[in-house]
């Protein structure tokens, strides 16, 4: 089993001053959501007003991953707030109570509709820089339209490849024509963009082939606050205490939102082949569209080693983190090439071994072998996934070993002040090119 380390691929920083620092995020993802895209967006608002910049914020009221207006927000009404140091404007949003993929493009449409007058207000305060979230790729238009005609520069991050992914799920209809036209007007859309990046290498590559340039892409991978998620020497017992886990027990996590493209089904069939095992518990936390259908499998199947709790407070997410002795990362086939799990960043920072499912050459692959955090098996492999979680459940300096691991990688290569400083060296050369040029030309004269 290896003990060290292999180095990660950031970049340097080159620490660019930045001579304007004016900031719009047009998102349908904000806080107080405290997995996903949300969390992301937050803490980057965070950090950029931290350090100087001023920024404003379009997005919706809080829903996912319930998929629920959360409590003291409405679906129906603007508002604005302050919130991290930013203005935070809120639009009306259309949450449906049962998901389908018709459902899911008329949710992201409402959005996109009502926050067009919105969006149009902020070109009076004349931002530097537009940034765009996708999902969802249709608040794009507007946002391309408006910085064409304000001359503000855009910058499309990609999160998930939503439209890739809703044909290869079957959220959308497998029609070549359809395919075509929608393939068709998404590259038009992201080649428009002034930047486009996402947060993996073989994102980028699939970026690359929907025909952006190259000197547009920028990779911009997920962080963690590793002052926020760290291993505890002895860790709080609150919810083993509550599951009535024993202290020897080991314990399985799966942590995030429960969908579609992460087939967390499978998860209870290894439960079920390992249910005559008590030492072996596992927890399921979280909340989404199939959580539903996955706590009616459990009870059917009488699985009375899984635990299923909802989503945590951010404040108990390193209690929650530090519960695990081995972290579940699952996710299907058909996606695994197409996102890059937001929640890696949390469980590599727990110092936790973990179990992945995820095909090779793909970004997840690539960052378990260079962490060294664990163990990767095939997707949708029933046997290979059982025979990990014991080998694991079997091996605990091995998990030791592989925790270890875990915090280093997360350590050197995904703390936010390293990632967010060459997010600030790409917005200099942006937004003051000439400032730039002249600053490198007096660097190399002395």
């Amino acid at each position: 089993m290896k003990e060290t380390v292999t180095g990660c691929n950031l970049p340097k920083s080159e620490g660019m001053p930045v001579s304007t620092n004016k900031i719009l995020l047009y998102s349908i993802n904000y806080a107080p959501e405290l997995t996903g895209i949300g969390k992301y967006n937050a803490e980057m608002v965070a950090w950029l007003v931290q350090n100087g910049y001023e920024v404003r914020v379009v997005t919706a009221p809080p829903y996912y991953p319930e998929w629920k207006i959360k409590q003291g927000y409405s679906g129906k009404t603007y508002t604005n707030e302050r919130m991290h140091g930013a203005e935070v404007w809120r639009c009306p949003l259309w949450v449906p109570k049962k998901l389908s993929g018709a459902k899911r493009l008329m949710h992201l449409a409402s959005f996109a509709v009502t926050s067009i007058p919105v969006i149009i207000r902020q070109m009076a305060w004349k931002p530097n820089l537009i940034i765009v979230v996708e999902p969802p790729l249709a608040i794009s238009p507007v946002a391309i339209l408006l910085s064409k005609m304000f001359k503000v520069k855009s910058w499309l991050h990609v999160q998930d490849l939503e439209v890739d992914a809703a044909f290869d799920l079957g959220i959308l209809p497998q029609n070549k024509g359809i395919k075509s036209i929608v393939m068709g007007v998404e590259r038009w859309m992201m080649k428009k963009f002034t930047i486009v990046s996402s947060i993996s290498s073989s994102m980028n590559d699939r970026l690359l082939k929907k025909g952006v340039a190259q000197d547009q892409i920028r990779f911009f991978p997920n962080w963690v606050v590793v002052s926020d998620i760290f291993p505890q020497r002895q860790p709080v017992l609150t919810y083993r205490e509550q599951l009535g886990i024993q202290g020897d027990d080991v314990v399985v996590l799966y942590s995030g939102n429960m969908g579609a493209k992460q087939g967390l089904e499978i998860l209870l069939e290894a439960a079920e082949k390992l249910v005559t095992n008590p030492r072996i518990r596992f927890i399921l936390c979280g909340d989404g569209a199939a959580k539903e259908k996955l706590m009616e499998i459990a009870v059917q199947k009488k699985l009375r080693n899984v635990d299923f709790i909802p989503l945590q407070p951010k404040e108990a997410l390193n209690d929650l983190l530090n519960t695990a002795d081995i972290h579940a990362l699952i996710q299907k086939k058909n996606a695994s090439d197409l996102v890059m799990p937001s929640k890696l960043t949390g469980m590599l920072a727990s110092g936790r071994s973990i179990i992945a499912t995820s095909g090779e050459n793909t970004a997840l692959y690539d960052v378990m072998k260079k962490a060294a955090a664990g163990i990767v098996v095939p997707p949708e492999d029933l046997e290979q996934l059982t025979k990990a979680i014991q080998q694991l459940a079997q091996n605990e300096s091995g998990r030791t070993v592989y925790g270890r691991n875990a915090r280093e990688y997360a350590l050197n290569c995904l703390s936010i002040d390293s990632i967010m400083a060459n997010f600030e060296k790409d917005y200099t050369d942006l937004v003051s090119p000439r400032s730039v040029t002249k600053s490198r030309a007096n660097m190399h004269t002395h």
